[in-house]
């Protein structure tokens, strides 16, 4: 088991490397183009591909932060492997629910 949650949160990471970039540049693209989070909204709402851009990014961020989470726990909290694996699956779960309601509000799916 611990194998396989190493290789997933490597596997997670390498998936995220791109997302990271493109939305980094984005950012720096709205400040300095003088954008304000209304424009930046008008210009993402209704668009599939950037629901699906973000959707992925943070079904990514919902695997790969609660292993990690649950290593900390475990090695530097030592706390047993099935209460971290246990706090490490709520929080994953927290990520996955308000990250996808963040990203159908953006997105214009929520009015």
């Amino acid at each position: 088991m611990e194998a396989r949650l190493f290789a997933l949160q490597r596997l997670t990471a390498m998936a995220m490397a791109p997302f990271v970039l493109v939305h980094l540049g984005l950012i720096i693209y709205a400040v300095r183009g003088g954008l304000s989070a209304g424009a930046v909204l008008s210009r993402t709402q209704g668009s599939w591909a950037w629901i699906l851009f973000y959707g992925l990014f943070v079904a990514c961020v919902a695997v790969h932060v609660p292993i990690g989470l649950r290593n900390i726990l475990v090695e530097w909290l030592r706390l047993g492997r099935r209460a971290s694996s246990c706090i490490g699956l709520a929080f994953g779960a927290t990520i996955l629910f308000l990250g996808l309601r963040a990203v159908a509000a953006v997105g214009g799916l929520l009015q």
